[in-house]
């Protein structure tokens, strides 16, 4: 059974770069068919596909975050990183690490999802 875990700060002032990591264990990221991706939820908000990157490295991310957003796979250390850059304090929410069959992850039942992370955008 794939093991994902997000980690990084829990905490981040506005306009700074948030820096995630997902620890995948049980599954290689570069060997098998999945799409790895950042799901998120903002308080009273539903899910929102941040990105995500397949096994094969192609990289697609939501067209509204598209701009402040890089996801990367580290295939040494089998992890899936996120950069979300000039962070507002609308970005707060619930970072999720998923691999999924699908791209687009909107339903938790889909797919293997990580705990969570949860990133406050504060001052």
């Amino acid at each position: 059974q794939v093991q994902l875990v997000e980690s990084g700060p829990g905490l981040v002032k506005p306009s700074q770069t948030l820096s995630l990591t997902c620890a995948v264990l049980g599954d290689s990221i570069s060997a098998d068919d999945y799409w790895w991706s950042w799901v998120r939820q903002a308080p009273g908000k539903g899910l929102e596909w941040v990105g995500g990157v397949r096994y094969v490295d192609d990289t697609y991310y939501n067209p509204a975050l598209e701009s402040r957003t890089s996801i990367a796979k580290d295939a040494i250390k089998n992890h899936i990183t996120l950069q979300l850059r000039s962070v507002r304090y609308e970005d707060t929410a619930v970072y999720y690490c998923v691999r999924a069959r699908q791209m687009t992850v909107l339903s938790k039942t889909l797919g293997s999802w990580g705990p969570g992370i949860q990133v406050t955008v504060s001052s």
